[in-house]
């Protein structure tokens, strides 16, 4: 039987990630459940005091609104230490604070979270540990294996959570009861009927300060090869038997495992751009090569667009379109299904002939189906309509749903080694044509919907 979690380590506790979106979640996730008593311990390179390391804690928990006897407790109890986490000693005292089985949550970038790793390979882990990863995990497909051979010498694959939260449990559970709880669709769902699918994350934010990573990341790998990856393995796999962790990462590796760039050619499957200076939602935002700490030499992509194709009998000959950008005109966060015309309009019947689309909205999540229909007035005018629905809310925010994972031991919703080796291999070819400058690096103003000639997809 899995030992409960009773401490929760933040390697990276001075960061922004863990006053912004960690302690936020946390707290909300002990207001919901009464029940959890929790250790707090934050471990940083700032020096700071436990004055000030409790006052972020509760000026991170007020953000979420978050009170109770759970709260509280965590919050009379937890402690800082500024260490130097790359040490096994230091790792070592951070542990000795620990009471009995921690979640060690690794709120560093990923250079360090490797070092930490082969320093933690020089102590004797308690029983039950469990490690929380932030993405990316690894570089490229070969130092992902090389984490993933460091992570295994720790802890089981099933005590090691990657972290995704664009997948919280609502949205992943959104998508599955959709398509698994409603026959209508399921025989649809297939080559014989899918004309195309695009999944597209588009935002109007600019570089916001993130150069420091964002610079030698870029959107294909910001987002494509983390993010939208996962949403094209929960839209396309087979339907699991259950929702177990076994069952659902299962077949997300197996519909990755099948997955490749169109036609085996990046430079015809891909495209990609950066913006230059523009306005966006009445704020003028400057070129991207003007941002402080990039480097125009790196010719760092803030939009990119991907063609896959997924080789098996259900999806063959299905294009599915990855699609991010920054500083674009509107927000726009959808996974967009074409399905193919009807064969034959019978004769007589005018007006819309555009195929089905089933649109599906990320974050708030909703689903809209466009069909033809006849109209008001003339019956044989068909006329273009729209049903929808809202999908249920999640009780948490997504980091509040990664945190319940990684503190009830529940890797479901993690991304598992073998599929984060896959997501790599998978936008391989993409990366290497890049560096050669295939296809160039195309240019567009700030608060435009891309460079021109772009189809705005879906």
């Amino acid at each position: 039987m899995t030992q409960p979690i009773a401490t929760l380590l933040i390697l990276g506790a001075s960061g922004d990630l863990t006053s912004r979106l960690l302690l936020p979640a946390l707290g909300q996730l002990l207001t919901e459940q009464h029940v959890r008593r929790l250790r707090l311990v934050g471990a940083g390179s700032d020096d700071l005091s436990p004055a000030e390391w409790r006052a972020i804690v509760v000026k991170s928990f007020a953000t979420a609104e978050a009170s109770g006897a759970c709260v509280d407790h965590l919050v009379a109890t937890t402690v800082y230490r500024r260490a130097d986490v790359t040490r096994p000693e230091e790792l070592q005292g951070l542990l000795a604070l620990c009471e009995g089985a921690p979640a060690v949550y690794f709120a560093l970038p990923p250079a360090v979270t490797g070092l930490v790793c082969e320093a933690l390979a020089e102590l004797e882990l308690p029983g039950g540990t469990q490690l929380a990863l932030e993405k990316p995990f690894g570089f490229d497909e070969d130092s992902a294996v090389r984490l993933n051979a460091s992570l295994a010498r720790l802890v089981p694959e099933e005590c090691i959570h990657r972290i995704d939260h664009f997948l919280g449990r609502s949205t992943v559970f959104n998508l599955l009861g959709f398509r698994f709880a409603n026959r209508i669709f399921e025989p649809l769902w297939n080559n014989n009927h899918i004309e195309r699918v695009d999944i597209v994350y588009d935002e109007q934010l600019g570089l916001e300060g993130r150069a420091g990573y964002y610079d030698r990341a870029g959107a294909l790998v910001d987002m494509i090869q983390s993010h939208l990856l996962q949403v094209l393995a929960v839209l396309a796999m087979e339907p699991p038997a259950t929702l177990d962790a076994a069952d659902l990462r299962d077949a997300k590796g197996i519909v990755l495992r099948a997955t490749r760039v169109r036609g085996g050619s990046p430079s015809r499957s891909s495209r990609r751009a950066r913006y230059g200076a523009g306005v966006v939602a009445a704020r003028p935002v400057p070129a991207y090569v003007d941002e402080p700490g990039v480097d125009p030499a790196n010719d760092t992509e803030t939009l990119a667009e991907v063609t896959f194709e997924i080789n098996n009998w259900r999806w063959a000959g299905v294009p599915f379109t990855l699609r991010s950008g920054k500083a674009l005109a509107a927000r726009r966060r959808e996974i967009v299904v074409t399905f193919k015309p009807v064969p034959h309009l019978p004769v007589g019947l005018t007006g819309h002939e555009e195929p089905t689309v089933l649109r599906i909205f990320l974050g708030p999540d909703e689903l809209s189906l466009e069909l033809n229909l006849n109209g008001p007035g003339d019956p044989h005018v068909l006329e273009r309509v729209s049903l929808g629905a809202v999908f249920g809310p999640g009780q948490l925010l997504a980091y509040g749903e990664v945190l319940e994972g990684v503190l009830d031991s529940d890797p479901a919703l993690s991304v598992r080694g073998d599929v984060a080796e896959q997501c790599w291999r998978i936008v391989a070819p993409v990366l290497a044509a890049w560096r050669k400058g295939k296809p160039p690096l195309e240019e567009y103003t700030a608060g435009t919907t891309g460079p021109s000639g772009w189809s705005t997809l879906g």
